[in-house]
């Protein structure tokens, strides 16, 4: 693979552009925006970046789909954040016609690629993505999981006073409040994480976990960015080095736990042709529930979305 294209030059997908050339994996970096001149800007400081790092990625932005001709992977951070005064449900219009349109002119000149959705509401928008493609639903999934597990394992290892290294985690169901992190599937280094915490505080931080989101946006008034764009870039460095690692990412469920024909986070084996397996956890049957629970709460936001003449 040696292109790969970032949709949106916000925060976010700049973030996720410059993480990826760091790795220095792919050739070519196109950075696309409307604002044509941001996109542009932003490449160019990256690619000066490149002498004082030290990678050989070269990025260049850009506000015409043409540049992004033959791209192997895409990812689609683009839309507007939820303003004051914005219902969801203006919300999902909005998002959803821009996802709508950035994946239709993708694929006007790159035959099958990969398309990884970042914008929010994620669940939805990877549902959009994955409609306006024709693609299979291997090729087209939504990132999530690996952000919302890595806020989980950043609060336990403050807590535990460990690396955040050693930490492995699953995290199920959607991107928001109803998101199911799995205790019993957490460790440190091996070693079941409730071994080493009380469950009260391992209730708290799993709390913390389901309302990171918006703790960031309490701080600087305006959602994350540094975590978003790096967790969806170690998804394309994953796939461009054909790796099989499993992570949880927002995928479309066909019988899996019991769900069917809806866009849901689970743990999955990601490698160079997307998603390569869902992965079946032994799910007792009060994390069963909450998975349920969480798959109620998307479908509601998917309902809405098609009740729209999108």
């Amino acid at each position: 693979m040696r292109k790969v294209t970032v949709v949106g030059a916000g925060n976010v997908g700049a973030t996720c552009a410059n993480v990826l050339a760091h790795k220095d994996i792919v050739k070519e970096v196109v950075l696309l925006d409307i604002m044509g001149n941001l996109a542009k800007g932003k490449a160019l400081d990256m690619w000066q970046q490149a002498p004082v790092d030290y990678y050989s990625t070269y990025l260049h932005g850009s506000d015409n789909y043409e540049e992004t001709a033959d791209s192997d992977i895409v990812v689609i951070t683009a839309g507007v954040p939820r303003k004051p005064g914005m219902s969801r449900d203006d919300l999902i219009s909005t998002n959803a016609k821009i996802v709508n349109l950035v994946t239709e002119s993708i694929l006007k000149y790159s035959k099958n690629p990969i398309i990884i959705v970042v914008s929010n509401p994620l669940d939805v928008m990877t549902l959009a993505a994955y409609r306006a493609s024709g693609l299979d639903s291997t090729r087209v999934f939504g990132m999530a999981g690996i952000l919302d597990t890595a806020r989980y394992r950043a609060f336990l290892a403050e807590a535990l006073q460990v690396s955040p290294k050693d930490i492995q985690a699953v995290l199920l169901g959607g991107h928001g409040d109803t998101m199911v992190p799995l205790p019993r599937y957490t460790t440190v280094s091996g070693i079941p994480v409730t071994d080493l915490i009380d469950m009260a505080t391992l209730d708290k931080i799993v709390e913390r976990t389901k309302m990171g989101g918006g703790e960031l946006v309490q701080l600087m008034g305006t959602s994350a960015w540094y975590a978003p764009g790096a967790a969806a870039a170690q998804m394309v460095e994953t796939i461009v080095r054909d790796e099989h690692r499993i992570f949880p990412c927002c995928v479309l469920l066909d019988g899996q736990y019991g769900l069917k024909d809806i866009f849901l986070g689970l743990p999955v084996k990601l490698g160079k042709n997307g998603i390569e397996q869902i992965i079946d956890l032994k799910l007792n049957d009060d994390e069963l529930k909450l998975l349920h629970d969480s798959a109620s709460h998307v479908k509601q936001v998917i309902d809405v979305f098609n009740g729209m003449s999108l």
